[in-house]
Order: C-alpha cells, then structure tokens, then sequence
C-alpha cells in the first residue's frame, strides 16, 4: 500500500493483521497463526503498529483485544494466533522464525531494506497463503521499484487527502498548501514515486533549489511559447503552452497551460487567455510543423496580438540543453508547482521522453526561455505601468 502521509496506511495494516488473526473468512479461510511484525526500529513497531493511535492495540474492541507481551515483544490473541515484533535494523533477526503472513512498515525508509525484506521472505512459509502486506510512503530505493515491478505485487494508493476528515484543519491548511504539487509533496502527500532519470538534462532536486512561491515585482518582459501540435484530432500530439517572464539575467516559468489533444480554436483560446492574464508581451510560436498555420489561428482569433515565430534548427535534445545549463545556474526560477511539466524535464534524455511521446511541454519553456535569456534581453518594467 502505498500512501502519502496521514492517509491511512497504518490502520489499513492494523486492520489487515489482526482480520487475519481472528480468521475473518474476507481475508483468509482459517487464522494465520504467526504474523511478523516489521518496522524501522523497535521502536517504531511498538510506538506506532502496535501502541500508537492507529495501531493494533487501539482498533475498534470487535472481541478481545489481544495482549501486549513487551518483553517477549510480541501480540497474543485469544485464539493462540501471536505477531512478532521485528527491527529492520537487524536483518539476522528474521533467521529462523516463520510465518504465514508479515506486516511491513514504511519500508522505504529501512537503513537496509533489500537484507530485511529478503530475510523475511525465507521465513513466509507457513500456510497456505503466505503473504505480505507492506505499508509506505514512496521513495525511488531499489526495494520499491522492484515490488513495484514484481506482476505478483498487488498495489493500492491513497493520498493525505482522501482521510482529510480526520486530519487536523491546521495541518490541511500549513503542510498540504505548502508542498502540494512539488516534489516533496507529491511523494510525501499524493504518494508518488519521484524519480529522475539518470540520463536526463533536468533534475528534481535543481528544479526544486530554485523553486518561488511568487514572481518578483519586476520583470523585464512575459511571453507565452506554444509548442502547436502538427495535427487535430484523438491522435495528435499535445500542444504544449508556458508563459515565462525575465528579470534580468533570470527566467519565472509562471504557468503551464498545455492542453492534450485540443482543437485550433481550444489551444489558441487558452494561448490567448493566459497572455492577456499575465499581461504578456508577445506569443512564441514554434512553425516548422503546422506552426504557420498556428500563427493564423492565432491572429484570427486576436490580430492585434504580436506573434513571433520560432523555426527550429537542431534536434530537441541541443535546443533544450542550454536551457538545462541554466537551471544548473539557479537562473530559472519555477513558480509555484508545476508537475507535469517537471515530470516532463526530469524525464528527458537524449532519446527523448521513456515513453516515446513527444515533449511538449519541455519544448514551449524551451523556446520561451531561450527567447528571454538566450537571444537578447530588454530593460525592466514594473508590471501594469
């Protein structure tokens, strides 16, 4: 299961254990007689799955609770069924007992996930139905990509926000508006697994260094790039839409409106939409695919907006680097979260995207900050004078 934070995952474990304790027939034809109990410490097993608010000894009194054995650290059921508390501190503590089922804790933040895990699959041997239940909120460790990977892994999400009715208002308000969206709070609230690519121009952590939560007062000029799909309809590329804005020697990305598979008239509202918000001082468009006819579009729908058209010259990958080595520089700034964007930049390599689409957003910020930054500059204004 894996969850952002507060979401619910150590009472989905709770409930998980002690169903089949009790030989609820939802979860198992008979009790599981011998349950492992795993966390990061010792500690972390008895203060948060055993004793803690949403642990073992705190579910709902359905029938007796079980007994809690510290110093033999284990959970007694009255039908003889026994939890084993384990640290993932002490991989060779998992030699020699069995079980018929285990409960992993925030495995992703064990210091040796691959020897504790692996340790504990030797002993689910008991039963019919050996099975393991592991609970965490994502990291990219090697550990999580491979159950992740594995057809046999079944997997559930939930997000902080899906038991936002039993979290503190306070913390809704300070933690989830604050890192909604970034890096951080993809992982640690919409439990995302965040990953940069090895061979990609962008990184996460660069992205995140420069990161504002708003635009200086001053900036030098905003445009608004489009990146215009080559055709319309249900197969067409997207049409990737940034507007970024110049202060000095650095660059703002402000805001990305790209749209997938979106008419002429769709884009070109949007495009249009976001100049006039931003108060923007022109639209950059790509016209080596469809791009001339984009610029029509555009100045049908509003003449009076100035248009300059970009034709590219070299491949993606050598238009997008130099940007790169901006961001390297701490010279672009994002503002606010821009996900899918970033997901984007983090993911392209010299073959382009994993996934083989094409990148367009990537390519509207491209040509938007190579305009402001890499092809001359204009002096300061204060925005709305």
């Amino acid at each position: 299961m894996i969850g952002g934070r507060g979401c619910g995952k150590t009472r989905t474990g709770a409930e998980w254990v002690e169903a089949l304790a009790r030989g609820d027939p939802a979860f198992t034809p008979e009790p599981v007689g011998r349950i492992a109990l795993v966390g990061e410490t010792f500690s972390d097993v008895r203060d948060v799955m055993i004793e803690g608010p949403s642990g073992l000894l705190a579910l709902p009194e359905r029938a007796r609770r079980p007994a809690w054995v510290p110093t033999r650290r284990r959970l007694e059921w009255d039908n003889g069924a026994v939890a084993l508390a384990f640290s993932a501190e002490e991989p060779d503590s998992l030699r020699g007992p069995q079980f018929g089922a285990a409960w992993c804790d925030e495995a992703a933040k064990w210091r040796h996930p691959e020897a504790a895990f692996d340790m504990l699959q030797f002993g689910l041997r008991l039963g019919r139905n050996p099975r393991n239940l592991v609970t965490t909120t994502p990291r990219p460790i090697p550990l999580i990509r491979r159950l992740l990977a594995d057809p046999r892994t079944v997997v559930s999400r939930a997000r902080t926000a899906d038991n936002a009715e039993h979290l503190a208002p306070a913390f809704l308000e300070a933690v989830v508006g604050r890192y909604a969206g970034t890096r951080l709070g993809r992982q640690e609230l919409d439990g995302e697994l965040i990953a940069d690519r090895p061979d990609a121009l962008w990184t996460r952590d660069a992205i995140e260094a420069a990161r504002l939560a708003s635009p200086p007062d001053t900036l030098g000029r905003i445009v608004v790039a489009i990146d215009p799909p080559a055709s319309s309809g249900a197969r067409s590329d997207a049409c990737g839409i940034v507007a970024v804005g110049s202060s000095g020697e650095r660059a703002y990305v402000l805001a990305d409106a790209s749209l997938a598979r979106a008419s002429p008239q769709a884009w070109a509202g949007t495009a249009l939409a976001l100049y006039h918000r931003l108060q923007a001082d022109a639209l950059v468009v790509e016209v080596n695919q469809g791009g001339e006819m984009a610029a029509a579009v555009l100045h049908q729908c509003d003449p009076a907006v100035p248009v300059t058209p970009v034709r590219a010259t070299r491949g993606k990958f050598l238009r997008a680097e130099p940007v790169s080595l901006l961001y390297a520089q701490g010279r672009v700034h994002h503002v606010g979260a821009l996900p899918a964007l970033e997901d984007e930049l983090c993911d392209f390599g010299p073959d382009g995207l994993s996934n083989g689409a094409s990148p367009d957003r990537l390519d509207a910020l491209v040509w938007a900050v190579t305009h402001l930054l890499l092809a001359g500059g204009v002096e300061p204004r204060i925005r709305g004078l």
